[in-house]
């Protein structure tokens, strides 16, 4: 069944369906949210608002447009307003490796790659929230320019305008305080 259908299926009150759109955009929907706010337990509490908010404004929607923009600019809202109301930064991505280094071959490759992603994100997070937010939505969410604009509700003009902006600062940022991570790409 296409997701028009399931879309159809969930206005008229069906629960399978709407959980079929659901576990369809969990994951850009949580990882959106997660890159907003690097706290897992708060980038879930947004997933989860996003999902009620979509729910209750579902007769709203337009299903001849696709789904995951909508529920992705609802993620970026919720997030943002999230972020506004602690008052508080981003906390970097500290995740412990958990495997025993001794039964792990690839341990210390694993290591040096998620030591590069995280201060990759770093920088990332030096720029300002609009250009943070163009880059996740095209880059690590891997959004069309036409679904990033509608997930970030401006024009696809703007959409290519502000990538192109975003990444000269990101680029500047990196030569300036990540110089190893350009000669590593």
């Amino acid at each position: 069944m296409n997701e028009t259908a399931w879309i159809e299926k969930a206005r008229q009150g069906d629960d399978t369906a709407w959980q079929a759109l659901i576990h369809a955009h969990q994951e850009p929907v949580f990882r959106l949210a997660y890159l907003f706010l690097g706290d897992p337990d708060d980038a879930e509490d947004i997933a989860q608002e996003t999902f009620i908010r979509a729910y209750r404004a579902f007769e709203r929607f337009d299903s001849s447009r696709p789904l995951r923009p909508w529920l992705l600019q609802i993620t970026a809202n919720l997030a943002r307003n999230h972020r506004r109301s602690l008052g508080r930064f981003w906390t970097a991505l500290q995740r412990k490796l958990q495997k025993d280094p001794t039964t792990d071959p690839d341990l210390e490759s694993r290591a040096g790659n998620r030591i590069q992603a995280e201060r990759l994100w770093q920088a990332g997070r030096q720029l300002r929230p609009e250009d943070q937010e163009i880059i996740y939505l095209r880059y690590f969410l891997d959004l069309p320019v036409s679904d990033a604009a509608e997930a970030a509700g401006i024009a696809t003009g703007t959409v290519k305008s502000r990538t192109s902006r975003a990444l000269k600062r990101l680029r500047e940022v990196l030569e300036k305080d990540f110089p190893d991570l350009l000669t590593d790409m």
